[in-house]
Formats: C-alpha cells, structure tokens, sequence
C-alpha cells in the first residue's frame, strides 16, 4: 500500500519502519497525515511478522506538531467539525500508543508540540544531540490537549507543567534528563544506537513483549476514554477562543501576537 505523507518497509527481521515523509513541511501533521499514522499503527499492530516498530523521519525536522493549515480550518470550522478532527488526531495517538509491539522513535531533528506527543507514545526514543524540542501550542493560544495523557504518563505532572505552560524550546540533554529521550547521541551516531535498542527485542518471544507493554500501560496513568474524551473536548474548545484565532494568525503573517514582549536584559 502507497501512502501520500508517510513510507513503511518491513525487513526480513521484522523490523518496520514507519517514516514521517513531509520533509518540507518539516512533518507537521496534516489531516492527510493524522489518517495514514491511524491505519499503519492498526495494520502493523495486527501484523505477526512485525517485531519492532522504528518511527522516524526525513528532511531536517523529525516533527514540528500540527500543520498550521489544518489548524486554521479548525478555527474557521463549526462546532462538530472541529469534534470530529479533534478526535481523529486524539484516536492516533492512541493507535499508536496502543500498539503492542517496542516502538523505537530515530529523532534526527527539531520535534515540537504533536511531535513530542509521538515521542511519549514510543517506548523509547533516541535523538541526535542537535535536536531541538518544546511544548509550543501556548505560544499560538492553543493547549497541548490530546498528547497531554502521554506526556504527563511519561515525565510526570511536575515536569509537565511547566513545559506546557512555557512553550520555552529545550535541548536534547534537557529532554533526556527530563524523561522525554532515552538516549542522546551524535548525529552520526543515531543509526547504530537504534539499532542497539532494537536488537534485544529480537531476542525475546513477541507476544510476551506485547503482553509486557500492555502491562506496564495498565499499571500506570490510566489513559481511559473518558480522559480522551476530555482532551478532545479542551482542543475543540480552544480551537474557539480569541487567542488561537491571533496565535495562529499572527504565525501565517509572519508577525508577534499581541501578547509577545520583547525580553528584558537580565
């Protein structure tokens, strides 16, 4: 099967990987994107050849969250509509953190907004240690609604907070040692470590890894419908609001929103 936004081999080991291929939008997650992430997390999830999944990425940015446009027709769309896409992106996040299979993220570049929430939703994640990352809705009058379960399940609320409030841009040793990264390595060094990370799951009996995931999922934060419900209808709403309107307006203008000072010498 042929996709439009993203590109999926599987090797003889078992090994797929399920490439971001928007590279010259640095990957931002389109609407075209969020249906194509949905089916490939379900068939590779139903699929016993596959082992392990590698989520990576072309072009120089790993994932820069949602695609703008797809944003702004939120904005300019009725109630039910925005429901409607609200849930879709919040159904894929849940595709593929229910996938009972290891799911390594290859971060090479640049992930912000949606494209930490993929992170939290992979079981590990490596990055090259020119990475870049940030939480950025609050900086275009949106929250971080549906990835919100993952990075709270992953870091902690304490580590949460600040990062959703602030959308301050963090390096890639800060990303780690809060939780987000499992390794941070050279740029030249990212293939060998995935495939470091890969290799012990190659080792061990498929369904009881599954099983494992399915597990540790169950014993920690509980992600339930209900609480998807809940983000999906924090996203719709906010999608409503003045601030989202100017954020996301003021970014398509290339200009500040009103609400951006200039810093302050210290």
């Amino acid at each position: 099967m042929t996709y439009e936004t993203i590109r999926v081999a599987v090797d003889g080991k078992g090994v797929a990987t399920l490439t971001l291929a928007r590279p010259e939008k640095h990957n931002a997650l389109s609407g075209t994107m969020i249906s194509e992430l949905t089916t490939v997390a379900r068939l590779l999830g139903a699929d016993a050849a596959v082992r392990v999944v590698v989520l990576s990425a072309e072009g120089a940015s790993f994932c820069a969250g949602g695609d703008l446009g797809w944003m702004k027709a939120q904005i300019e769309a009725d109630r039910a509509a925005r429901m409607k896409e609200a849930k879709r992106l919040a159904l894929m996040f849940k595709a593929l953190n229910d996938l009972e299979k290891p799911v390594i993220a290859r971060v090479q570049g640049n992930s912000f907004g949606g494209g930490v929430g993929l992170l939290c939703v992979a079981d590990v994640a490596v990055a090259a240690d020119i990475a870049k990352f940030g939480l950025t809705e609050t900086r275009l009058g949106l929250i971080p609604a549906t990835i919100s379960p993952y990075v709270v399940a992953r870091i902690g609320e304490g580590q949460t907070r600040p990062l959703f409030m602030s959308g301050r841009i963090f390096d890639a040793e800060t990303a780690r040692v809060a939780g987000l990264l499992t390794r941070v390595v050279p740029s030249g060094d990212l293939d060998a470590a995935v495939e470091a990370e890969i290799e012990p799951y190659l080792q061990v009996a498929p369904g009881a890894a599954g099983q494992s995931k399915a597990l540790a999922r169950s014993l920690g934060m509980p992600i339930t419908d209900d609480v998807i419900e809940a983000t999906i209808e924090r996203l719709a709403d906010v999608w409503e609001t003045d601030e989202a309107r100017e954020g996301i307006s003021a970014f398509l203008e290339k200009r500040d929103p009103w609400w951006r000072k200039p810093a302050q010498p210290l």
